[in-house]
């Protein structure tokens, strides 16, 4: 699969932005595709949970670490699922007027060649749905 790297400078601090994207458990609640995120393990700053990504009649559970390195980076590493690997980073910089300077790179794959193939089509489309519902879900929290 390609690798995508979206940067965004957005009205919120690199602070409300990792409180954002850190609070897993929430993610069913603004994220599409999400129906279920719970987190399994929680120590100092690494953090073990699974996902529930579904659409129509596709539903796959993956697990991943997540570590914690607040409030400048989030790094989400494969450990289980349909994948056959995912890397994926969060970056938080300060940019002028108490802005933040977001960074999100993702790469992954599927094992089974159908999804990727599947996935490829929709893959750009999705991922930049995906950090606007980040992006939306900040509005909402911390209105200016």
């Amino acid at each position: 699969m390609p690798r995508h790297t979206e940067t965004r400078t957005l009205p919120f601090s690199p602070e409300q932005l990792y409180e954002l994207v850190s609070d897993i458990e929430r993610y069913p609640e603004f994220l599409p595709w999400c129906l279920g995120a719970r987190v399994l393990e929680h120590k100092e700053n690494v953090i073990t949970a699974d996902l529930i990504i579904g659409y129509k009649m596709f539903r796959e559970k993956f697990t991943s670490i997540v570590t914690l390195d607040a409030p400048k980076n989030i790094s989400v590493s494969y450990v289980a699922g349909p994948l056959s690997h995912l890397k994926n980073e969060w970056h938080f910089e300060p940019a002028k007027n108490g802005a933040c300077a977001l960074s999100f790179e993702v790469d992954f794959d599927f094992h089974s060649p159908l999804m990727r193939s599947m996935m490829e089509i929709f893959f750009d489309k999705a991922l930049r749905r995906m950090v606007t519902a980040f992006e939306q879900r900040a509005v909402t929290l911390y209105p200016r």
